[in-house]
């Protein structure tokens, strides 16, 4: 029988081999983390995604060449490291080879024996894609309103794998016999929910084999191969987070968020790492505020303000080709993605855009019903009345004003 003291005698935290280093968006994406780790990239070893997928966009600009990076990560740029695309993100294999091969085109040479890619990682299918964008439409008609996503299949391919009916790496490297006839079930249950739903499952298939040899050499066992890098040699990692805190399933603006954890805690379950890996975290805003997509934005600006931001930014999204929302910033949202991230230290993006100007403003805190609140709101409802809230006394300090 144990003693007390043998029983909780622990591991000194000292032994726990190398820390990763991981950069998250404070606000709701777009912040400029790109451009973050892509400098941070240049003394990395190796550099990861650990969550979402291509509707992810991050924007790298080297010796006068833009890359735009959706599913690889931005350190893929540095030759002299490795970029690994962990367990917790899902994958379009089309979309994977495509944003290669556009890349190579402008320079990118050697991407594929830098590549590593889980072969836990889930896959998404042409069919979520065509699914996602049935949704959207569904909502629009059902309520008036959509949610507003890429429409890459983010969404039903992580629906897929929370309902244990979704297709791993590891699954189409294996027995594709197997995989076919688990590939045509998962088609016929996303048609029996829509009928309209039409897919070549022929034709997907015969791609999905191509596909499936052209990403063989890359695959590994992402846990081995993280626990062999945290624990051998002395190694700089690097951990890419894509979208953004107030974009987090659990902790963003739901309904208006992604399908995935894209706060700190997701860096560990997207790779496998324990939490006693993390280093330093490196939350990313900008000096203002954006937003792609509807749902709640205290700080927004519709006028000429607003313009402006978006006109000097180029406030324009990566993935999707829309003009972002813009508005002035707000240290809520950022106070409460520190709160859940912890951040080491913050990065300030674009603020040159605001040179122009002669006031600057920010948010510095929210009132519901009257009273100033120090936490964020859970609740869409909440945050909207904070804001009509804020308009009215807007409104009334002018009246007031007009009044003197």
């Amino acid at each position: 029988m144990l003693t007390s003291e043998q029983e909780f005698r622990t591991r000194p935290r000292n032994d726990a081999g190398n820390k990763v280093t991981v950069v998250l968006g404070a606000q709701w994406g777009d912040e400029g983390k790109g451009k973050v780790v892509d400098l941070l990239a240049t003394e990395a070893d190796i550099v990861c995604r650990c969550q979402g997928g291509n509707n992810a966009g991050h924007t790298v600009v080297v010796d006068g060449k833009e890359y735009d990076f959706h599913l690889l990560p931005s350190g893929i740029i540095n030759p002299k490291s490795i970029s690994l695309i962990g367990n917790g993100v899902v994958i379009h294999l089309p979309g994977l080879f495509e944003e290669g091969d556009k890349n190579e085109k402008k320079g990118l040479k050697g991407w594929e024996k830098r590549l590593i890619v889980s072969d836990r990682a889930h896959l998404v299918f042409d069919f979520h894609q065509v699914v996602d964008g049935l949704q959207e439409t569904e909502r629009q008609a059902q309520e008036g309103k959509n949610i507003g996503t890429t429409k890459k299949g983010i969404g039903p391919a992580y629906s897929s794998k929370a309902s244990r009916t979704g297709l791993r790496v590891c699954d189409l490297l294996g027995d594709f016999k197997d995989f076919s006839t688990r590939f045509k079930n998962l088609v016929q249950q996303y048609q029996s929910m829509y009928p309209s739903l039409t897919a070549d499952v022929e034709d997907q298939l015969k791609k999905l084999k191509e596909f499936a040899e052209r990403l063989r050499p890359m695959v590994r066992d992402g846990v081995y191969y993280m626990y062999e890098a945290l624990h051998g040699p002395p190694k700089k990692i690097l951990v890419e987070g894509a979208n953004a805190a107030l974009l987090d399933i659990d902790f963003g603006t739901y309904p208006f968020v992604t399908s995935s954890n894209c706060t700190v805690g997701g860096a560990c379950t997207g790779l496998g790492i324990p939490p006693m890996n993390i280093g330093d975290v490196f939350g990313v805003a900008k000096a203002y505020t954006t937003r792609v997509g509807i749902g709640a934005f205290p700080t927004e600006q519709l006028n000429a303000i607003g313009e402006l931001l978006q006109t000097r930014g180029h406030e324009v999204g990566v993935t999707t080709g829309r003009k972002r929302r813009c508005g002035w910033l707000d240290l809520v949202i950022v106070r409460y993605a520190h709160m859940i991230n912890g951040f080491t230290a913050i990065a300030l993006t674009k603020l040159d855009i605001l040179d122009v100007l002669d006031e600057i403003k920010v948010g510095v805190a929210y009132k519901l019903n009257g009273k100033r609140i120090p936490h964020f709101p859970g609740s869409g409802k909440e945050l909207i009345f904070s804001l009509i809230s804020k308009i009215h006394n807007a409104q009334h300090r002018r009246q007031s004003m007009k009044a003197a």
